[in-house]
């Protein structure tokens, strides 16, 4: 196939030394697909077995060759979450897209610099929490404070059963003030009512509330996608939001050129009658991104292209802000 990028996820792979044979899997790349134009290496022919053992008996991946032995917060902190089922009131933002949380972050961090940051990254996109430059980023910038890798993503500085205990850990573990929950990047969409990842906004939204924490949604919005279903508020949030939630979410809406659109759009399809929508102030999220030195896209397209996406993503950072005590 030529010379071509790829990486190795060496948590399930074991090391790969320069001029190692290894087998690659490229079906990504050639459908066009996410994994940012890398192929990923399968096995490395150099060795027969591998064997990492982790800190627990909890394993990630299972009943595949690639099985991991991460162990879970929930075993490692066993005396602290034994009981443990209570959120206390902290804002958890709940977004359907990974590009999203950038956005989220640098708003709370504009509003309220103080706040400790969690983020929960769930199974719904990337399991490798390692794949998302995005994290690395926002971690060394200061923006998020601490990672967890939810049901079989994993990566994160601790790995949880499922987001319910994911967000137990932000909270009780690493004493978070607000939590972002959001899939890795990559998204599957199908067109059609319900066969699309970002539908695990709903139950994760519901999760947030039924263990007493602060749901907020973030809005998925745009004004330059080509396709019908994701102009304006995205049917993406509409679903979750209008029809599939049972929590009652606050929804952040900046100031400025969006706020109509988003509101119409929620109140057409029932979510502005089922959740509290929150008017906040826009404080310019491409520009604190870019002060920031985070190059964000969306579906490829970067703030330039689609600044309502980065606006209305933000606003339930500052929402959040408000929130938190």
């Amino acid at each position: 196939m030529g010379k071509s990028r790829a990486y190795v996820l060496t948590e399930v792979t074991g090391p790969v030394a320069v001029g190692d044979p290894v087998v690659v899997n490229t079906t990504a790349i050639e459908l066009g697909l996410g994994t940012g134009g890398w192929h990923v290496v399968h096995w490395n022919l150099a060795r027969d077995a591998w064997r990492s053992p982790g800190p627990g008996h909890t394993m990630k991946l299972r009943y595949t060759s690639l099985q991991a032995d991460t162990g879970a917060a929930e075993e490692l902190h066993a005396g602290v979450l034994a009981e443990a089922d209570d959120l206390e009131g902290v804002p958890v933002v709940v977004c359907g897209l990974h590009s999203q949380v950038p956005c989220v972050a640098v708003a709370l961090r504009h509003a309220r610099p103080e706040l400790r940051l969690a983020y929960v990254m769930t199974e719904g996109g990337a399991l490798p929490l390692a794949t998302s430059e995005l994290v690395v980023a926002m971690r060394d910038r200061g923006l998020v404070d601490t990672t967890i890798t939810a049901g079989h993503a994993f990566g994160g500085d601790h790995e949880a059963v499922n987001v319910p205990g994911a967000l137990v850990v932000a909270h009780h573990v690493e004493k978070a003030d607000v939590v972002v929950v959001s899939m890795g990047p990559g998204s599957v969409g199908t067109a059609t009512r319900l066969g699309f990842s970002a539908l695990e906004v709903a139950p994760a939204l519901d999760a947030v509330e039924s263990l007493g924490g602060r749901p907020l949604a973030a809005v998925r919005f745009s004004l330059a996608d080509p396709r019908l279903r994701h102009q304006g508020v995205s049917h993406h949030t509409r679903t979750a939001l209008g029809s599939l939630t049972r929590a009652r979410a606050t929804i952040g809406v900046p100031e400025g050129p969006y706020a109509e659109r988003v509101r119409s759009d929620l109140e057409a399809c029932g979510a502005a009658d089922r959740h509290r929508l929150l008017r906040v102030d826009d404080p310019d999220v491409p520009a604190l991104l870019a002060m920031r030195r985070l190059q964000v896209t969306s579906m490829r397209r970067g703030a330039d292209e689609d600044p309502g996406f980065y606006a209305v993503a933000g606003a339930a950072g500052t929402a959040a802000a408000i929130l938190a005590r």
